[in-house]
Parts: structure tokens; sequence; C-alpha cells
């Protein structure tokens, strides 16, 4: 009997020997790097719209690289999930190419309710057909004088504003305090280049960021929102 008690207490020892020799499994790996692939903002923004997960582009339409992201950043926004939306914060920071006026042109727009169906269109008006054009027809020096929010309020008539009253809305005191905001946010979330796109009020990333390829940007911009649906529940 005590032969048998000790065979059974010495195989009890081996066993959880041999149990705590057994490595840990191995972390799953994290796809992306904080401060490489993407940034933390602190703090983070509200954000938000609708319930869904705001991914979200600071861009100017007198901005060449935005006007050639514009395509791919299309594809991204509409192969988002459906508990996220893409929306647009504009950018003033470059007065000397007419931004501040495109912030306001925007503004105005969004506040009309024909942004979203514009948006495109400005893009080929100042970089395609030239009808609202910041740069000179040797494409290296800046026009002068630079298109005006009337000149914008001609391009948005055609989308059933009337001119003036387009120009009465861009000029109004809720536009300016808009413009503000947006300035704001811009600071708030460390945005010093555009096309820049924030997740969630808490993510910055930009084509750089991401790999320098436009579908690792979508596939990081969808990792992020994943993450921040986790982080809610």
């Amino acid at each position: 009997m005590r032969v048998r008690l000790f065979a059974v207490l010495l195989g009890m020892v081996f066993a959880g020997t041999a149990a705590a020799a057994t490595p840990p499994a191995p972390a799953v790996p994290v796809p992306y790097v904080v401060g490489t692939d993407y940034f933390l903002i602190d703090p983070p923004q509200r954000s938000g719209v609708d319930g869904k997960i705001e991914v979200t582009e600071a861009f100017s339409y007198g901005c060449p690289a935005c006007n050639f992201a514009y395509p791919y950043l299309e594809k991204i926004r509409k192969n988002l999930p459906s508990n996220a939306v893409m929306t647009y914060v504009p950018a003033s920071f470059k007065p000397n190419e007419d931004w501040p006026m495109f912030q306001r042109a925007y503004l105005a727009a969004q506040a009309l309710g024909i942004a979203d169906k514009a948006h495109s269109a400005m893009f080929d008006a100042i970089w395609k057909d030239k009808t609202l054009a910041i740069m000179n027809p040797d494409g290296r020096t800046i026009k002068n004088p630079l298109p005006t929010i009337e000149d914008a309020a001609q391009f948005y008539a055609k989308f059933g504003v009337k001119a003036e009253d387009f120009v009465a809305t861009a000029n109004s005191f809720a536009i300016s305090t808009k413009m503000k905001q947006a300035d704001a946010y811009i600071r708030a979330t460390g945005v010093d280049a555009t096309p820049t796109i924030i997740v969630a009020g808490k993510y910055r990333l930009n084509y750089q960021s991401a790999g320098g390829d436009w579908d690792k940007m979508g596939a990081l911009i969808n990792y992020l929102v994943r993450k921040e649906l986790v982080e809610q529940k």
C-alpha cells in the first residue's frame, strides 16, 4: 500500500513539473503599432454620428494631395463597416492657397445640404476644369487674385442654391463659428498635413503612416473601427 501511494505521489510531482515546464501560449500578434502606423490623440475628441464610429478626413479642396487621394478615400468610405461613417473637416492652415475660403465654402454647402453631392465636382472645378483654379497655367505659381466666396457661390448654384443665398450663408456668424470649431479640431487632433484620417476622435493616421498603400490604409482604418467597437462594449 505504501509503495502504491508513493508511486501515485511521485507521478503527481512529475506531472506538475511537466505542466510547469510547458511554455505559455504565444500572444496573438497585434497587426499595427501605435506611434508608427497610427497615433493616439490625447485627449480624445468628441466623436460619433447617429451612434456610428466616425471616420473623419481632414482635408482642403485647395490641397493637391487631397485631390489625388479623393478616389481612393472614396473607395475606403464605401468599404467602411455599416457601423462607421465618413465625415469631413476642412482645414485652413494655408491661406496663401485659398484654404480659408474653401473651408468657408464647404461649411456653407454643408449647412445648405449640398456638400456631399458637390464634393467630387468641387475638386474637379479646382484641379480639372480649372473654373476655381488656384494655380496659374504654369502649374507652379499661385493665382493672384485667388477665387473668392462669390466665385464659389457661382459653382454651388449648379446644385440648386442661389448664389446670393450661398454668399449670405457663407458670411454668416454661424459659419464663422463653425470655421473656428474646425480649426480647433485640427489643432486638437494634431493634424499638420492633409489628407489625414481621424478615427473615433482617438486615432490619427495618414497614407505614409499606413505604409504608403491605399489598400493598407483602408485595412488600418477598418481595424481601428473594430478596435473602437470592442472598447465600447
